[in-house]
This record gives structure tokens, sequence and C-alpha cells, in this order.
């Protein structure tokens, strides 16, 4: 899926085909640059995979090995320019129900109103 967008830049008008890209983040691929706000990450469909750089802060649930959709550019030089990451996540909730279980002890304090704010 793609789109055509038209921007002026120094009085020209340039077309460019914005795209999508979906894959899991590559594990030992992500590099984040806090200073400059810029993240480099690998995707990986299982056969191929592609370089992405990204401009701006990810998404919380964005992490290695979890799944993600960039929209973007592909640049003159071998990598797609993402403008928007979203990062994908189970749709499944369970709740919590062994007492040792994680959570189970926030979600009964919610649920007893404790700790309201």
């Amino acid at each position: 899926m793609s789109r055509r967008v038209k921007f002026v830049a120094g009085g020209l008008v340039i077309a460019a085909a914005l795209g999508y890209l979906g894959g899991m983040v590559k594990p030992g691929t992500l590099k984040w640059n806090p200073k400059a706000v810029e993240l480099d990450f690998v995707l990986s469909d299982g056969q191929g995979t592609i370089a992405v750089k990204h401009k701006g802060t990810p998404p919380d649930l964005f992490a290695e090995g979890r799944g993600a959709v960039v929209e973007g550019t592909w640049s003159g030089d071998g990598y797609f320019l993402a403008s928007l990451i979203m990062a994908k996540h189970s749709e499944e909730y369970k709740a919590p129900h062994d007492a040792n279980q994680a959570g189970y002890k926030e979600l009964m304090k919610t649920l007893r109103g404790d700790g309201a704010r």
C-alpha cells in the first residue's frame, strides 16, 4: 500500500511515494541516539531484511524482537526512512489469576480502589 505526496522544495514540486513496511525488529540491530533523537534498526519478515532510519522517539511498545509497521520513503542510500513507527502488540489480554503471577497485586489494588489518585 502506498500513496503519493507532493511537496515544494526550492521552487520545485517533488512527488514521492509513501510506503509501508512491516516485520519484526531484528534483535541486536536497534541503535538509539538520544542526543540526536535518531533510531536505526532492521526489520525482517523472516526471509529478508531492510535497514530503517527514523528521526523521533519510538512508541512505548517498540522493541527488538517485536513487530512493527513503518511508514516512509526509500532513501537513495539503501535504507527506508521512516516518518512514522507503529508498534504491533498482542490483542489478547489475560488478567492475572494467580497471586504469584506478575501484575496480580497491582490489579487487586486497582479493583479495591487502593492508591486512587
